[in-house]
């Protein structure tokens, strides 16, 4: 792949909210998938466990008790599933690699692990799909979260490891590498709320967990661009966060409008102020003040010359965005059925918070919402792709993940999801309008290539383009993908009906 233009100084089309919408010529259209989430095959070719297998495994943890030993069978059917992102017209298909299979236990090199991937990488090529791999998307070997996981420094060297394995075996025929998925998830939700692997729940444990990420992040950039991972040399190096757009649920309220302060401290600028400012802000060592993990104070974690590996210039910067939220904080009077996600508890689990030191809601606004009870909104994806560009500087932006799940229904072979297909589309038209405000975005990434095991939610939650019956393997392009293959075809969004 040629390396990223900047598309905002390109012609972009200005045509009514409602009608055709066109993008300048390159912009990126592609799928992403995960791969705890799609391959299956947990025990095959020296694959060993990972914290994912290992959590599934505890009661209440996961809706209905499913596990990603099958899931969508994708290890065993590359080729199916790559003709369908063919058929899918799609230019790229961001994807991630299983640190267990490739580095079993965290040890040595699995080369039959290695060759799964360079098969895929192969089978994408000659498809003309440009590959795009994300090294971290959540699987670390159980054997490494046995040692303390994330919250143990020695993982992150493990990590450069790793990920010097894979640049080193696919190099030579992929161009786009991202470290890290969402590490707000892996720490926040993994160490400090409990929802997700390995489920502790353990206050800043998600911070000083967040660090090591960041820290191994910074590294792998590092020793990735003395290998030779350069634009100049047609490799682009970045990572994709996820962050929020989060309002205070009454802006006359001072409780509101400081704990959204929080929030976007503890969401957003736990990650923005390292990779782009090199530093924390002061505000988030205040709002955790007095709260520690193994009796000490996150900041002595960090240590010296860690943040300037960690804001190592990247080449790109990936945004993950599903929904924003309106936060009010505790305590607040409100009926439990008018605070979103009231309604998605799915077993006796117990479950933390995952912003330490702060409590908070986040009331129902009355907007729409998607089948998991996310709000909708579109302007808050145009507000946080120019807030990226006005206040950080970012580099360029790949949306990197968008969708939505609803429960959908395959009638006589075609799976219908209008509401899906019309969420894609607003958000489409919002990224349109970040870049006219100037916001620097050069593709987008529709999640999810197939439906998938979503994490907690087990195999309920259904957020593809392609519907997957998980009995029979078989794949159906939803109304969403197709729409979405024509999208990708003509590089413009067609006139609302």
């Amino acid at each position: 792949m040629n390396a990223p233009r900047n598309l905002s100084d390109e012609m972009v089309s200005t045509s009514s909210a409602d009608g055709v919408r066109t993008f300048p010529e390159g912009f990126l259209w592609g799928a992403a998938t995960a791969s705890y989430q799609i391959e299956g095959a947990i025990d095959e070719d020296g694959r060993t466990p990972s914290n994912w297998d290992t959590f599934t495994k505890v009661p209440g943890a996961i809706l209905n008790g499913d596990t990603g030993a099958v899931a969508c069978d994708h290890y065993h059917r590359v080729p199916e599933d790559v003709a369908l992102m063919k058929r899918l017209n799609l230019a790229s298909y961001r994807f991630s690699t299983a640190w267990p299979r490739i580095r079993p236990d965290g040890g040595k090199v699995n080369q039959a692990g290695l060759d799964f991937y360079s098969r895929l990488v192969d089978e994408l090529l000659e498809a003309e799909i440009a590959p795009w791999i994300t090294l971290y998307h959540w699987d670390l070997p159980q054997a490494l979260e046995e040692q303390g996981g994330w919250t143990n420094r020695d993982t992150v060297y493990r990590f450069v490891e790793y990920s010097t394995t894979v640049y080193d075996a696919l190099s030579d025929r992929v161009d786009n590498w991202t470290t890290l998925n969402e590490p707000w998830c892996s720490a926040f939700l993994g160490y400090s709320g409990g929802q997700h692997a390995p489920g502790r729940q353990e206050g800043v444990a998600g911070i000083v967990a967040a660090h090591h990420l960041m820290l191994g992040h910074g590294l792998v950039v590092n020793e990735l661009r003395s290998r030779g991972a350069t634009p100049e040399n047609g490799k682009h190096l970045g990572i994709t966060l996820n962050p929020t757009v989060v309002d205070p649920y009454d802006p006359e309220r001072p409780e509101d409008v400081d704990m959204t302060r929080r929030i976007d401290g503890l969401h957003n600028r736990v990650f923005f102020e390292p990779l782009f400012r090199g530093k924390y802000a002061d505000d988030l060592a205040a709002d955790t003040e007095g709260l520690t993990f193994q009796g000490r104070p996150w900041q002595d974690w960090v240590l010296e010359g860690d943040l300037e590996v960690i804001s190592a210039p990247l080449d790109v910067l990936g945004i993950n965005f599903y929904f924003g939220n309106a936060i009010a904080a505790k305590p607040f009077e409100i009926d439990p059925d008018q605070v979103l996600g009231s309604r998605l508890v799915h077993s006796d689990l117990p479950r933390g918070n995952p912003y330490p030191g702060a409590e908070f809601v986040t009331p129902r606004t009355g907007r729409e919402t998607t089948a998991r009870d996310w709000e909708i909104d579109p302007v808050w994806l145009t507000r946080l792709l120019t807030r990226l560009s006005d206040e950080y500087g970012a580099p360029p932006v790949y949306i990197t993940e968008n969708g939505a799940y609803y429960d959908d229904v395959v009638e006589d072979g075609a799976v219908h999801d209008t509401a899906r297909l019309d969420y894609i589309d607003k958000h489409l038209r919002a990224t349109l309008d970040a870049m006219e405000q100037g916001a620097d975005v050069r593709g987008y990434f529709a999640w999810s290539l197939l439906d998938n095991f979503e994490w907690s939610y087990g195999y309920a939650h259904r957020f593809g383009i392609v519907h997957v019956d998980f009995d029979t393997q078989e794949r159906t392009p939803k109304d969403s993908g197709l729409w979405f293959a024509d999208v990708a075809a003509n590089n413009r969004v067609p006139a609302r009906q």
